[in-house]
């Protein structure tokens, strides 16, 4: 069997409950103070549970907190970008008293998982939006959900009632655990990983297998989690990559899982955790593409890649592989980017995903340069019925 990339941290962390647990946990279901949690929260919830967030073990406390907003690290020193938090007003934390049990709802009023609570501490929102998404402006969603959750955090560490099978997609559903162990059984001792909240395009593809000639498999791993409400939904998302793995890849050199966590749209800073929760389901690489995780005009082109140079290799601990924008070029009539094409600007044939949007809002299809047929047909007739 090949040896696995280490979880991040050293340990992957499985924080779902035993039945045992599970069953204490219900006797006092009635009990306990109950906090419902938004969507992107219970995402949270789900990938600190499953592993997908080791070393985290649960909502950060006030020194990880400011440690993460402030160095891009723990406290203990070890890399992480992204602050995972869990927020309610001044009056809900009031009543909330510490080293208590605490309910987890999800939106609908079901006992999802409980929070062990140890720390309750206020925080600057504008500061938090600086630092992460280096914009305060309301327009950016990530901003938007700061400024719109509560003025306190609360700490501490967390379970999972169970792992349910995701409602839409249980066959794709594959945590790191189970990742980990497919990889070992396929024999893959390098994995590439890739992220994406799009549909495919000419241009992933592209890129994703220039990635596969030098690694021994490719990790698709879509994100599900909550997005925006423009982007194009999940399920329509899978069916693309479902018809583009069929007829364009190697079966055997690709898995397609589901990313359950949810999009914060963090540009730079984003693009650093989703290379480390890919590398906690094992995957030895990860793809860094144009603006990774970006959103409107609020980060540079490649600010996702440069911030990778702020870390020590062995601090993230999974190699990025950086690539330019790809295009179709006319002249050599293929793929490419900069780095290989001869072509002038009018000879690229690339979209926006705006303009792409607009295409099939229209009931056209983008060109075969652009999007396989098959994957531009799907996406047009998932438009018109949607």
């Amino acid at each position: 069997m090949a040896d696995l990339i280490p979880a991040h941290g050293g340990t992957l962390i499985n924080r779902i409950c035993t039945p045992t647990q599970r069953q204490a946990f219900l006797e006092q279901a009635d009990r306990l103070p109950a906090l419902y949690l938004s969507e992107r929260e219970i995402s949270d919830l789900e990938m600190i549970a499953i592993g997908g967030f080791s070393p985290l073990t649960g909502f950060l406390g006030a020194k990880d907190y400011r440690s993460v907003i402030e160095d891009m690290h723990l406290d203990n020193g070890l890399a992480w970008s992204i602050p995972i938090t869990l927020s309610v007003s001044q009056e809900v934390a009031a009543t909330l008293l510490l080293d208590s049990t605490i309910r987890l709802n999800n939106p609908q009023g079901e006992f999802w998982g409980v929070l062990e609570l140890r720390e309750k501490f206020t925080y600057d929102k504008e500061k938090e939006a600086l630092a992460v998404y280096r914009t305060t402006d309301l327009a950016h969603p990530g901003v938007q959900v700061l400024y719109d959750q509560g003025e306190v955090y609360l700490g501490g560490d967390i379970w999972l009632l169970e792992r349910r099978p995701h409602p839409l997609f249980p066959q794709y559903q594959i945590d790191p655990p189970q990742s980990r162990q497919l990889f070992q059984a396929k024999g893959w001792q390098t994995i590439v990983g890739f992220q994406t909240r799009n549909p495919i395009h000419r241009a992933h593809e592209y890129i994703q297998k220039c990635a596969l000639e030098i690694v021994d498999g490719l990790f698709l791993h879509p994100l599900v989690g909550a997005t925006k409400s423009d982007d194009i939904p999940a399920d329509v998302r899978m069916r693309c990559y479902e018809i583009v793995i069929e007829k364009y890849f190697p079966s055997d050199r690709v898995i397609l899982a589901i990313n359950p966590a949810a999009m914060r749209y963090a540009g730079p800073r984003e693009a650093i955790f989703h290379a480390l929760v890919r590398k906690n389901y094992g995957c030895t690489h990860f793809i860094v593409g144009r603006d990774h995780a970006g959103v409107g005009n609020y980060y540079g082109t490649y600010d996702a890649q440069k911030i990778f140079q702020e870390f020590r290799p062995e601090e993230l601990g999974i190699t990025p592989l950086m690539f330019e924008h790809a295009f179709y070029c006319t002249r050599t009539q293929s793929m490419a980017t900069t780095k290989t094409s001869p072509s002038k600007p009018e000879e690229r044939i690339h979209l926006s995903g705006t303009k792409v949007r607009e295409m099939l809002k229209r009931g056209e299809c983008p060109p075969p340069e652009f999007s396989r047929p098959e994957v531009a047909a799907e996406l047009v007739r998932a438009m018109r019925e949607g």
